[in-house]
């Protein structure tokens, strides 16, 4: 279910370093929207992860139907 949606999206991730202040950014392109930056690549990962769990909520709230994921949906 959910659980399921967040390990496919997170393994869509992609990260960099931004050269200009050396941060780390994180996103996952198919999921507009949902990006992250932290000081350490863990700490990007566990917010890009918080961030994409908001963005499940309101889409599940406002009723927007959600892309499928590596085969996951929200409601299996």
């Amino acid at each position: 279910m959910i659980s399921d949606y967040i390990r496919a999206a997170m393994r869509q991730a992609h990260y960099e370093i931004l050269p200009e202040d050396n941060l780390f950014y994180g996103e996952i392109p198919r999921l507009r929207g949902v990006l992250a930056t932290g000081e350490t690549l863990e700490e990007c990962r566990e917010e890009l992860e918080s961030v994409l769990e908001g963005w499940i909520l309101l889409g599940v709230r406002l009723g927007h139907e959600l892309p499928v994921v590596e085969g996951a949906t929200v409601w299996n």
